[in-house]
């Protein structure tokens, strides 16, 4: 990928000013001097359920930051392509029409020049030099990326309800299509799918089998061939499943061009699988996003454990269980340790989805009416887990671990779930775990 020619190489840290966007997890701020440029800041803060920073785990901005640098960097390169290439022409489980149909397009272009991102660097803590290759001698929590126009639908009003209106989407050529692409390897027992899927009648199963491109029924905790991808929304106020049709649409794309998005999803999912395979973890799914400049196609936005669902498979007394390595863990340990504070979000949302107001506004509000319990402190020790866990697969995408290979950062990643079952078991949760994430 080449750079643009006005690409600052150097940021001063200390005038950055105040973020133009602060989200519940990173902080965005104008480049000095360079309006077509952000500084991506990531915080050790974390959200769950779209609730906002409830938690923080210690080292993870640093730990993002560096994995979202590392990544970015290997998607413009052709080698990673290349690599991605032999794993698809190799998966014999894959169907050979399909297979055909992923390797032509975007694959190519990126076998020849790499592929386009919005990542122009790291930003060294020390010097504001931004370091496009490799590490800067002092890593930070900030990354320079391209700045792409972000549109938001507005809401019109519709006989008493609304909809959201995307016509400034085909107006436009340089935007961040306002979709986000889930690749799903397999079906884990907390995906959103499976809970659609479980409540659904027969005969609506079948039809959103067929929709997903499923050969049988849905079963938690099994990996699909070939994988599947689903859509949803991005800028409207909550996240909506939509349909392949509605997505085309509302992106504003030719119908190619969102065929070759939807490509760039599935071929990206498999270059993340290649990264966190040497060290033990399974890519269960992930998500992207996209921006057009023109008649480019771009990845974007961030790609770190927030947005990616890996796991590794214990054997345990209990039987075999699956360990996150990423914010499901988190999600379940709300679920498990708060579950009164669980349901009252999702009471929220359902008020939300009724009434078309803010989910966090209503959250909040009934909060503080005690409608809704408030939020629950997480314990320190849980926290210092995924803090371990964030850091060596820094270490792997990195590669800064001092003296330990793959297979090193593998065992020491296992001990981490070990200590993980211990918490659970200390807490005399591990049932509950074990009914969620046991095969």
């Amino acid at each position: 990928m080449l750079t643009p020619p006005s690409a600052p190489d150097h940021i001063d840290l200390a005038h950055l000013g105040q973020p133009v966007y602060r989200g519940s997890v990173q902080y965005l701020y104008e480049a000095p001097g360079h309006p077509g440029f952000l500084v991506c800041q990531t915080t050790e803060a974390g959200s769950v359920f779209d609730v906002g920073s409830i938690f923080e785990i210690p080292g993870s901005d640093r730990g993002r930051a560096i994995f979202r640098h590392a990544m970015y960097h290997r998607l413009g390169q052709t080698e990673t392509w290349a690599d991605v290439r032999s794993r698809i022409q190799a998966d014999s489980t894959l169907p050979d029409a399909w297979k055909a149909e992923l390797l032509q397009g975007p694959l190519e272009t990126f076998l020849e020049r790499g592929a386009s991102t919005h990542h122009i660097g790291m930003i060294d803590a020390e010097t504001g030099r931004v370091i496009q290759q490799g590490l800067p001698e002092h890593p930070s929590a900030f990354n320079l990326v391209r700045r792409f126009p972000v549109m938001t639908p507005p809401q019109r009003p519709l006989m008493g309800g609304f909809v959201f209106d995307y016509a400034q989407f085909h107006q436009s050529d340089t935007y961040v299509i306002p979709l986000e692409y889930i690749v799903r390897f397999g079906v884990t027992s907390g995906s959103s799918i499976l809970k659609k899927y479980d409540a659904l009648s027969e005969a609506a199963r079948r039809s959103y089998e067929q929709e997903l491109g499923l050969c049988g029924p849905m079963v938690p905790w099994s990996m699909l061939q070939p994988p599947i991808f689903d859509l949803t929304s991005k800028y409207e106020p909550e996240d909506r499943n939509v349909s392949r049709q509605e997505a085309l649409l509302m992106s504003g794309l030719s119908g190619q061009a969102f065929a070759d998005t939807v490509k760039m999803a599935l071929l990206g999912a498999w270059a993340v699988r290649a990264a966190l395979a040497p060290i033990g973890l399974d890519l269960w799914d992930l998500k992207w996003e996209f921006a057009l400049d023109r008649d480019t196609l771009l990845f974007v936005d961030t790609i770190d454990s927030d947005s990616f669902r890996a796991t590794r498979t214990l054997d345990t007394p209990s039987g075999r269980l699956i360990i996150h390595f990423n914010k499901q863990a988190m999600r379940d340990y709300y679920r498990i340790l708060h579950p009164e504070w669980y349901a009252g979000v999702n009471i929220a949302k359902a008020e939300a989805k009724r009434s078309g107001g803010p989910f966090k506004q209503i959250l909040t509000a009934g909060q503080r009416d005690g409608i809704y319990p408030p939020t629950p402190q997480v314990e320190p020790e849980f926290l210092a887990i995924q803090g371990r866990k964030t850091d060596l697969i820094r270490q792997h995408i990195s590669g800064t671990a001092q003296g330990e290979n793959a297979s090193d950062i593998a065992r020491a990643l296992e001990a981490c779930g070990r200590d993980e079952i211990g918490f659970y078991q200390h807490h005399d949760r591990l049932d509950a775990l074990v009914k969620v994430n046991g095969i």
